[in-house]
């Protein structure tokens, strides 16, 4: 059997004392290690880990979903507060992510200069990158998610100019448990249904059971959110667990159409799989 278990460290819902915020990390203990997955929006992260009893310098790895601000400005302290583990991000992750709105862009990516001053601790992963025994990290293979960008107006500063974002710079974190294979991806930019289809055409042998994080919904209709749930259920996946982007609304939503199979992300939250 393998021992697999998720808390949430950071979200948007706090619990009692533990602070929440924009953003999103979550720690795994996946057999012997433990790997965290994005660092939250700001130091909010460590103070929750001490909090929920975890100390920093234990985490073996750590991963960050895509390359937008509020899953990695904690990247600075956990470097500082762990000496020797690794920051995994996707080949595509650069500082050149903003938001558009009217006339204006806004820098929402990585911390500023945070490849160069910290480039010994970084990773790029390419492909269908192994972590350790059972862990993978999975780029988006799905065709054509700039038009994504473009309705959400994400967009990447290139030499070229602005284009819109294709997330080349997200991937799923994949375990692969006792009860199949489960996937956290924090923002699912690319498409909660695509992510888990991707997934599926990756490991083609195995049963994806579940998928975790947030799936952008806040600014979604009633009726879109509601094909989304649909598509969810649609692929066999058993369990879903969603918060942050996704928001309260869209949940209660989706609720409605997922019923049991649907969980609430929220800070101090525990999975075990």
């Amino acid at each position: 059997m393998k021992k697999t278990k998720l808390t949430v460290i950071v979200d948007n819902i706090p619990q009692g004392d533990i602070k929440g915020e924009w953003g999103l990390s979550i720690l795994v203990e996946y057999e012997d290690k433990k790997i965290l997955v994005d660092a939250g929006a700001s130091g909010l992260f460590a103070e929750n880990m001490k909090k929920l009893g975890f100390c920093m310098e234990d985490v073996d790895y750590a991963t960050l979903s895509h390359a937008h601000y509020d899953h990695a400005n904690g990247m600075v302290c956990f470097f500082k507060e762990n000496r020797k583990a690794k920051f995994y991000l996707r080949e595509g992750a650069k500082e050149n992510c903003y938001a558009k709105k009217f006339f204006f862009r806004k820098y929402i990516g990585l911390p500023r200069n945070i490849l160069t001053d910290y480039a010994d601790r970084i990773e790029f992963a390419t492909g269908d990158y192994r972590l350790c025994d059972g862990v993978y990290l999975i780029p988006h293979k799905t065709p054509g998610l700039q038009k994504i960008g473009k309705r959400e107006m994400m967009y990447l500063k290139t030499p070229q100019g602005f284009v819109p974002d294709n997330f080349s710079h997200e991937q799923s974190l994949v375990l692969d448990t006792d009860k199949g294979l489960v996937i956290i991806n924090c923002c699912s930019h690319g498409g909660a249904v695509n992510i888990i289809q991707e997934v599926m055409a990756t490991f083609p042998d195995k049963k994806v059971y579940g998928l975790i994080g947030g799936f952008h919904l806040f600014n979604k209709s009633e009726a879109e959110i509601r094909e989304v749930a649909r598509k969810i259920k649609s692929t066999g996946i058993s369990y879903v667990c969603t918060g942050h982007c996704t928001k309260e609304r869209a949940y209660n939503i989706m609720k409605e159409e997922l019923t049991d199979m649907l969980e609430q992300l929220h800070v101090g939250l525990t999975m075990e799989f």
